[in-house]
């Protein structure tokens, strides 16, 4: 167990603030918005951890810098890895289990305010307990299927189970964007705020998170994640690996030409 102290500056991704018992968790990359890259993918299933194991963290705050939650991909940042190889989908496989996996293990509420478009990675936000988000907002997952990829890394179990087992699918294979209002509509986000006000109510409601009784708010935090955890736990891998078998499959095609 390590104080924030000992954790806030060892994370390029992430810049941590607590104040009254509220963790404020802004991702991004070299101060702007979060561009999805193997920093991240490295990085916060360990931030994750930290911030579960600090008893001094009683609700937690998620957010991005910028105009978007993450909207863009360094593909660069894998290319010494050669992720399409056995070797390297290995590196994939456990970061990418242990991503969601450990997000789910934080056992403080979770308050997501979803700061502008999410595309890549959009699941990591929803998986909160209380999902704000930016009238500027949409929801996508933008990286996969209409890119030639398995929608495996967690895409493939979060989005059926909060939109529907139909509509998850058409979203998935269909690279569909959900506005922040029609999202709300669906269930996805709870409320939809201007820019300029979403942090300040993602703030209020961490305030009355933060007086009700310690147990009984980490207790329903832990309750309500259950179904969902347990449903990742059982797909998750199946889907990891599937998506790098595709992989490999797509780079043999390549090669063979």
């Amino acid at each position: 167990m390590r104080r924030l102290d000992q954790y806030a500056a060892e994370y390029e991704c992430a810049r941590l603030r607590r104040e009254d018992g509220i963790l404020e968790v802004v991702l991004h990359t070299d101060g702007g918005s979060l561009v999805w890259g193997e920093v991240p993918h490295r990085e916060l299933s360990a931030l994750w951890t930290d911030i579960g194991d600090d008893p001094e963290n009683e609700v937690v705050i998620l957010t991005g810098e910028g105009a978007s939650f993450c909207q863009e991909i360094d593909v660069r940042s894998w290319k010494s890895h050669r992720i399409a190889t056995a070797r390297g989908w290995d590196k994939i496989y456990r970061e990418g289990t242990r991503l969601l996996q450990r997000l789910l293990e934080i056992e403080q509420p979770i308050i997501a305010a979803i700061n502008g478009p999410a595309t890549v990675h959009a699941e990591l936000p929803v998986l909160a307990d209380i999902v704000l988000a930016s009238d500027t907002a949409f929801l996508q997952d933008a990286a996969h299927y209409r890119q030639g990829s398995v929608p495996g890394d967690g895409s493939h179990v979060v989005w059926p189970y909060l939109l529907g087992f139909n509509r998850g699918r058409y979203f998935l294979m269909m690279a569909e964007k959900i506005d922040a209002l029609e999202a709300r509509r669906l269930g996805v986000v709870a409320e939809v705020h201007p820019p300029d006000r979403l942090l300040d109510r993602a703030w209020e409601i961490a305030g009355e998170l933060r007086r009700l009784p310690t147990h009984a708010r980490r207790y329903t935090r832990i309750s309500l994640r259950e179904p969902l955890r347990r449903r990742l736990l059982a797909d998750l891998s199946h889907g990891l690996l599937l998506e790098g078998a595709a992989m490999a499959a797509a780079v043999e095609a390549r090669t063979d030409r």
